[in-house]
This record gives structure tokens, sequence and C-alpha cells, in this order.
């Protein structure tokens, strides 16, 4: 089975960065960099220093932060501009891990958690994003080939440390997924963990407008072609009723998170109760030296509190990282923004070639027109059918907003974790331009046809068996149990054929396997990367 396939190559791959990264932690002396440090006053346990020699690639820039917050909550003012989920689910998964505490500390059970839970999800996104894949593309293959491309994604350091990426995109795959299968409340549950990950959850308001909307001039369209009077009207507000209800709903479940998050750090520093004193005093020193604000009631609140909206999370982006419009937009980051190219020229080419495509279609914003349905009133397939276009435009709001607004390198694993076009559009790149997978959709049609031939000889030899035979008839077209082996998808097939490959495959396969090496040299010992 294809799932099968996509969860083979994804543990595998979990399993090979985990390596590589130890070896590259091992092998690299880190860089003294100026990254969020703060002490261990925990008294270490026998196999801490086992665990971080093994697993501390994966503790570093942010990540920090979020093993903090886990181990300690939310000291610092500039810890909130990492969302709780993730710390949860760490501090949870080390409860679980609790058997171990006379070996390691909290710490070190915390950065076990990180491997654990992490790669995990990274299976479970590779899983889910199949899901998707098949619901909107209507490809299989260009579902499974787009599923494996994650398993090799740039992002890759990312999706492995102790950032909240992994857990992200789990949840929004899945939860784009229940609601491409017509699921919007659990959809929106879903998609309303994600945004108690990340804020850029907050984008995922998009589909749940959208998509009900098509829904909704779908059904709408069914009624007014049926018969007239007041039934039709009736019928008619009642679509109107269900769209507004729906994305009303949906679109508060996902922003919920994010408010309530704003207002916790409200209370916590705009009316605080907790006195200095109640700090402990190595975390104050660590605040004193490095400037960073802690809750005290005996000082006047911070100025972000007399702002309207008083948000933190905005403020620590302005204040601390200076994160705004055009503000990266210098000589000294040319560095940065070539690192953040590739991936900005995929998704600027996927947007173009949709656009091109089909101009009339996204004039019409891919909610009605001739193209819903492929030949012989199959639905439309592959990635320029309309069901594309909202994944499109998500990918290239993204895009000009992590370009212009943003650090640009993190670019990379902000559209990587949070939108499928990326590995869609490669996929799609790949299929139409690879002579190698073309050759190969051939030899499994061939396949295919053959074992139609033999399934209809043993039905006329096997009339007993013909009722069971018939609900297995579906599962022979699906690829056979080699599919499952690593050196046998599409993926790893070319990888294998690298010299025969076009060009187009070979930059492509490049970008990705390159990315996703250097990222574990190069992030898992201080060194500067996206």
């Amino acid at each position: 089975m294809d799932v099968r396939t996509v969860v083979q190559f994804a543990a595998f791959t979990r399993v090979l960065t985990l390596v590589l990264q130890a070896v590259f932690n091992a092998l690299i002396p880190d860089h003294a960099a100026d990254a969020f440090s703060p002490p261990r006053v925990e008294e270490g346990g026998a196999l801490d220093g086992v665990v971080e020699a093994l697993l501390g690639g994966l503790s570093r820039w942010d990540a920090e932060h979020f093993l903090f917050i886990a181990e300690r909550g939310y000291v610092f003012e500039h810890n909130h501009a990492f969302f709780p989920l993730l710390p949860l689910g760490l501090r949870a998964t080390a409860g679980v891990l609790r058997p171990l505490a006379g070996w390691l500390s909290l710490r070190g059970r915390l950065l076990l958690a990180v491997a654990v839970l992490n790669s995990g999800l990274f299976v479970l996104s590779a899983a889910a994003l199949y899901g998707l894949g098949r619901a909107v593309l209507r490809d299989r293959r260009l579902a499974l080939l787009s599923s494996l491309l994650f398993c090799l994604t740039p992002a890759n350091v990312f999706l492995a440390a102790g950032y909240s990426e992994a857990l992200f995109s789990a949840l929004t795959f899945a939860g784009l997924g229940a609601l491409e299968g017509g699921a919007p409340l659990r959809a929106s549950l879903l998609l309303s963990l994600a945004t108690a990950c990340r804020a850029n959850g907050l984008a995922n308001t998009g589909f749940l407008v959208y998509l009900p909307l098509r829904w909704g001039l779908a059904q709408a369209g069914g009624v007014c072609r049926g018969a007239g009077g007041l039934g039709r009207g009736l019928r008619l507000v009642g679509v109107g009723l269900r769209f507004l209800l729906t994305a009303a709903v949906g679109c508060v479940l996902v922003a919920l998170p994010f408010a309530v998050f704003q207002l916790y750090g409200y209370r916590t520093f705009c009316t605080p109760s907790l006195l200095p004193e109640e700090v402990p005093p190595a975390l104050l020193a660590l605040a004193r030296v490095k400037g960073y604000r802690v809750p005290d009631a005996t000082q006047p609140p911070p100025p972000w509190c007399h702002a309207r909206p008083p948000l933190l999370y905005s403020y620590i982006q302005d204040a601390y990282w200076d994160v705004g419009f055009l503000r990266y937009f210098q000589l000294r980051q040319t560095p940065n923004f070539l690192l953040a190219l590739p991936v900005a020229l995929l998704v600027a080419m996927a947007a173009w070639t949709y656009a091109a495509a089909s101009p009339a279609l996204c004039l019409r914003l891919g909610l009605w027109g001739e193209r819903l349905m492929g030949g012989a009133g199959k639905p439309a397939s592959g990635f320029l059918n309309p069901r594309v276009f909202v994944y499109v435009v998500h990918a290239g709001v993204l895009l000009a907003f992590g370009f212009f607004c943003m650090h640009v390198q993190v670019l990379t694993r902000f559209l990587a974790s949070s939108s499928p076009v990326l590995y869609w559009f490669s996929a799609h790149l790949l299929l139409h331009h690879e002579p190698l997978l073309q050759e190969e959709q051939q030899q499994e049609q061939q396949q295919d046809e053959l074992q139609e031939e033999q399934q209809q000889d043993e039905l006329q030899e096997e009339q007993q068996q013909e009722q069971k035979q018939k609900e297995q008839g579906s599962s022979l077209h699906l690829p056979r149990v080699v599919w499952g082996g690593l050196s046998h998808n599409p993926v790893t097939h070319l990888l294998l054929q690298w010299r025969c490959c076009s060009t187009l495959s070979r930059w492509l396969l490049g970008y990705f396997t390159s990315y996703w090496l250097l990222g574990l040299a190069l992030h898992c010992n201080f060194l500067p990367w996206t």
C-alpha cells in the first residue's frame, strides 16, 4: 500500500536524521553563538551525558526556548513568542518517561521526548499529507511522490529538533484533510490546535471560509436547477445559513488559542502578581545580564500593555527580533536571501504555473467553471485542478508575508511545514519532466492490465470465491508489496539512477537532499542556517 511506503520511508529518514545529527554534533565543534542559554539548575542524572551526546543537536537555537518553557514555564517576556502546545506535549511525554527519573533529569527526559515525539509526528505528517493529496489532487502517483518528497524536506532539521514545525505540519495537514473529507468540525478542532502551536495557524482560517463557500455555491446551484417556489427560497436560505455558521464557528475556533495566549501574556505582565524574589536567583541574574523582562508587580507595566490591542506576540517580534515590513532588506542579509531563494522560486513558480494554466478559473477564484470536471465526467485531477486553487493562494500569501515581513531565512521551514504546495508542485514537475518516472508509470499500467487478466481467469475458475475476489479487486490496482521496500519507491529510484535523471530532476532532488543534509550539519552545531 502507498501509505505503508510513505510511513516506512518517513520512519527510515527519521532514524537516519537522528544518527546523522549525532555524528555531526560529535565531529563538528559548536559555534559560539549568541543564543538563548539558560543556566541548568537541576542536577544531572547518570545518563544525562549520554542523552546529551546522542541528542544534543536537537536542542540548538530556538529549541532551547521550547525545552526551557517545558521545564520551567513562561518566565521571561520573550518566551511568549513560542506557543504552548509543543512545550505541553514535551512535558507530557517526559511524564511518560518518568520511570527513567532515577537515571535522567527532567532536562534529559525532555530531550529524549523531543526525539520520540517529533519523529512520531513527522511520520504522521507524511501520512496526513498523502491523505490530503489523494483528496485534493485526485492523483495517486502525485500524492505518493509528494509525500515521499516531504520525507526529504529542505526543512528536515527543524522537523526533527525541538521546534514546533513537526507538530504544526501534522495538525495542519490532518485538519485540511478532514476539511476536504467533509468534516468541518473535526477540521476546525485540529486547525485550532495548530494555532496553539504556531501563530501562522491563523492563516488557516482562509480554508474554513473558502471551502464551505465552494460547497455552498455548488449546493445553491443544484437548488436553483430544481423546482422553484417558496421551497427553493427556503433551501437557499438554509444553504447560506449553513455556510455562515460553518465558517464563523471554524474561524472562532482557530483564532481562539491565539487570543487566549495573548490574554495570558497580558495578565502575566500587565497585571502581574509576581515579585522578583519569587523568580529563581539564577534566572533572575540571567534576566539582569541579558535585559530580559520578568513579571514584576513592583514596576510599571511594559509599554505594549497600553497599545490597542495589547498584543504581546507582535511586541516581541518587533522589540526582540526586529521583525517588520522590509526591515530585513539590508545588504548584509544577502546570504540569507540566497538561502531562501530556492523555496521562494519554487512556490512562486507554482503560483505562476497554476495561474497561467487557467487564468479565467483564477479570476473566478476557483469557485466554479468548466474545469471542475475532467473527461468522461470524472473529477479533474493533478496539480492544475480547481481544488488546488486555495492552496496556491495560501502558499502565495505565506511567501509574500515571509519574504517582506520576516527574517527571510526562516522562509524555508515556514513554507515547508505550513503548505503542501512545495511538495505537490515539485512532484508535478518530476512526473511531467522525468522520463524515468514516465517509464515506470507505463510499467505499472502494464502490470495492472496483466493483473486484471489474471483476476478474470481466477474468477472464471473459482466461481465459489467470486464475492471474495470482488472485494479484493480494488486492492489489485494498488502498487505491489515491492513498493513497500525503501529501494523501490520513486524517490529512491531516482536517487539511485542520479546520472540518468533529467537536469530538472537533479536540480530538484539536489535542492531537497542538500538542504536536508546541510541543515543537520550546521544547525546542530549552532552554525547559521535557515
